[in-house]
């Protein structure tokens, strides 16, 4: 995962507007020893109007299954599927890096309707 070191330039509101951030509640995680870093494939349940997604994510070191199976997520759902080695990463889940560079998932602190657009 590349990380951006300074700020990027500027966008406006309405540029914003254009990326879908949705929160999900995750359902099942299995391992995904086939990506080039250490991930999960994850199973996202975003509600009735975007339905279940798959995504990739380099998350391992600050996150286990059990911790993340019923947990809430924050996901980009209007990218287009991306493939990653054999497995089709339909949405991108949203973390920020720890101190040593690992990534910490964005979620919310507490529990809120899945389905839930960010703004």
């Amino acid at each position: 995962m590349d990380q951006v070191s300074s700020i990027t330039a500027p966008i406006t509101f309405d540029d914003f507007l254009k990326v879908d951030i949705r929160v999900g509640r995750v359902v099942a995680v299995e391992p995904f020893p086939q990506a080039r870093k250490p991930a999960f494939k994850l199973t996202v349940d975003f509600g009735p109007e975007i339905g279940i997604k798959r995504s990739s994510a380099q998350i391992t070191v600050n996150h286990s299954p059990e911790d993340l199976v019923g947990s809430l997520v924050m996901a980009v759902v209007n990218f287009p599927p991306r493939q990653i080695g054999p497995f089709m990463s339909e949405v991108l889940t949203l973390g920020v890096p720890d101190a040593n560079g690992d990534v910490m998932l964005i979620r919310p602190d507490r529990d809120v309707p899945v389905g839930g657009r960010l703004y």
